[in-house]
């Protein structure tokens, strides 16, 4: 599945939750972000995987992370949609 299709599908299956948003869940989920050890390890893979030097766990374990950042993404957007709108998207 194309990145683009996985991004919308991702967002369609969030919409439900999207309509539960109250407007200080919206705001901790714009401020949440990564702890700083997930962030370096984040950075280290990706360097790795920039070098080829990436194990096939540690490949595994990047893009684990980059879902999972996906994910927060669509929350994040979905937040700032209903602290701008007052409604969810």
């Amino acid at each position: 599945m194309a990145n683009g299709a996985s991004n919308s599908a991702l967002e369609r299956l969030l919409r439900p939750l999207s309509r539960e948003l109250t407007a200080d869940l919206a705001r901790a989920l714009v401020n949440l972000q990564a702890d700083t050890e997930t962030q370096a390890r984040y950075d280290e893979l990706a360097n790795k995987r920039s070098a080829g030097q990436i194990t096939a766990d540690e490949q595994s374990e990047l893009e684990s992370i980059v879902r999972a950042n996906t994910l927060l993404g669509v929350l994040k957007a979905e937040a700032r949609a209903f602290l701008a709108n007052g409604k969810p998207c």
